[in-house]
């Protein structure tokens, strides 16, 4: 006698089950290792910075993190995951000035943010930013035309956000900038001087476009 063929529906049925089961386990050993490898005050990572408040995290995965011993990081401050935080050019490298870069109390750095100083980067407390905001205090000379960009000076200048500003999804900060507290900067903007404090700036060049005041 021949065995009756297996219902295939219950086939679909086990396998849709097991794929099921197969991608809980994994989202659950995912959620235990970005748990568990999240730089934060107690480990050996984040005892490496300059200073790294309590409450603070970096979450997992990240991405470059490089001259920690330049960089402090207030209280209750989250940085999202993928963000590269660098002090220098180098592994190792001495930078004349401590901090290169500071973050204050209860910020929060969107997902794929950038922040690359060299001389001096101050962000405020309360600063929040949207997802792949890039933040550097050194650019590109470009003056000699018999030279390749990336052999020319690379000119330095401090930069400054303020208490309790936002900053917009995919924005960039360039050197030199200088934004004050309670700012607005709108999502994929370029800001390159002085934004003023209460103020709402968009565009590239950033310019302010609304004064915000009070009640």
């Amino acid at each position: 006698m021949h065995r009756p063929l297996p219902d295939h529906r219950l086939i679909t049925r086990v396998r849709g089950a097991a794929t099921r089961m197969l991608g809980e386990f994994v989202q659950w050993v995912w959620a235990r290792s970005v748990e568990a490898a999240a730089i934060g005050p107690a480990t050996r990572r984040g005892q490496r910075f300059g200073a790294f408040g309590e409450r603070s995290v970096i979450c997992f995965p990240h991405n470059t993190i490089m001259n920690e011993r330049y960089i402090r990081i207030g209280s209750g401050t989250m940085i999202g995951p993928g963000v590269t935080l660098s002090a220098g050019m180098v592994p190792g490298q001495e930078c004349m000035f401590d901090p290169v870069v500071e973050i204050g109390d209860r910020c929060l750095i969107g997902k794929g943010s950038g922040i690359v100083g060299h001389l001096s980067i101050q962000i405020g407390d309360d600063v929040w930013t949207g997802h792949h905001v890039y933040i550097t205090d050194q650019n590109h000379g470009y003056e000699d035309p018999n030279l390749p960009i990336s052999e020319q000076t690379q000119p330095e200048r401090p930069v400054t956000i303020g208490n309790g500003s936002w900053i917009g999804h995919g924005s960039v900060i360039l050197p030199g900038a200088t934004i004050g507290e309670h700012v607005v900067i709108g999502a994929n903007s370029v800001v390159t001087g002085t934004i003023p404090s209460f103020s709402v700036a968009v565009g590239s060049p950033a310019k302010v476009i609304r004064t915000i005041e009070a009640l």
